[in-house]
């Protein structure tokens, strides 16, 4: 099968707006309101480093999408298209089978639609491009974080990363722990609810500690958080109490939660975002004037989160 038979079966979808031309030319073309921005992010995932040699292919079609569709719910975006280059070490209908199904699958439950891309031979890996849209001047941005507001984590953290530590040490983990790595739920309502609301804003890919130093940083401000107050699952809060380890939780990543900031007198509308998406928000500590970050409770020893060199 040739590179260009192998798009038109899998990835030549068909479901675009007339206004719109995608798979199939030189470039897309993408046609936009004068009153919004666009969103974009890109993103690369490799085998061996962000998933193990052996994950299917469903859960890495699922994984690619999920983590670039994160990158647009900390912006508060609204999906619209995306480019897929696949990297492929040999042909494999079965295994293209799975994957193109369930990006379709995860591309349709967040209307975000595949409009290009490439294909090539070598080691598997995929680099997704993802485009959103956003009123103008509406996006939650990394650098609005004000001294005494709150700050927030959605669902939990940990999990994903406490996994690939099992996998790492030739552990089988909990199918809880493994739906949390191979896929991860992007906050995509949650980004959008938030516009408005919060006043800085991120998602949880490389670990919480340096993910919100990113804001302190483009906020000049600093934060003092609880670590009693860190939303943990079950599993990880044996672990920690176990080894005393909170840098899966610090600094593990791959979680892909949001992690915002609430000036105090928004906070009674964070009440009805989780009652309306039926998602749990929680407060884990406050933005302070002192640059850095002050960590209450027991546990001083400094955490190194994902860095790619």
């Amino acid at each position: 099968m040739s590179e260009f038979d192998l798009i038109e079966k899998y990835f030549n979808w068909r479901n675009l707006n007339s206004n719109n031309l995608g798979v199939g030319d030189d470039c897309a073309l993408i046609s936009i309101d004068t009153h919004q921005q666009i969103a974009t992010s890109v993103d690369t995932l490799i085998e061996g480093v962000h998933f193990p040699k052996g994950t299917s292919a469903s859960d890495i079609a699922h994984k690619a999408l999920a983590v670039n569709l994160s990158d647009l719910a900390a912006m508060g975006a609204t999906p619209k298209y995306f480019t897929l280059a696949l990297t492929l070490p040999e042909f494999d209908e079965s295994w293209l089978q799975d994957f193109s199904s369930t990006l379709r699958v995860l591309a349709n439950q967040y209307q975000i639609v595949l409009v290009g891309g490439d294909t090539t031979k070598g080691v598997l890996s995929m680099t997704l491009n993802v485009s959103g849209t956003i009123n103008q001047g509406k996006a939650l941005l990394r650098s609005a974080a004000q001294a005494g507001d709150r700050i927030f984590v959605s669902n939990r953290i940990g999990d994903a990363a406490l996994a690939w530590r099992q996998i790492q040490q030739k552990l089988t983990p909990s199918d809880q722990l493994l739906q949390r790595f191979n896929r991860p739920d992007p906050r995509v309502a949650l980004g959008q609810a938030l516009v408005g609301v919060a006043n800085a804003c991120i998602d949880i890919s490389d670990g919480l500690e340096q993910d919100l130093g990113h804001i302190l940083k483009r906020s000049n401000v600093g934060a003092r958080i609880d670590l009693s107050q860190l939303p943990l699952g079950q599993e990880v809060q044996s672990y920690i109490q176990k080894t005393q380890d909170w840098c899966v939780a610090l600094a593990g990543g791959d979680d892909y939660e949001l992690c915002f900031s609430v000036a105090p007198e928004n906070l009674k509308k964070l009440t009805k975002i989780e009652k309306n998406l039926k998602i749990k928000l929680k407060e884990i500590g406050v933005i302070t004037q002192n640059q850095g970050i002050e960590k209450v409770g027991d546990f001083d020893k400094k955490c190194s989160s994902y860095q790619h060199f």
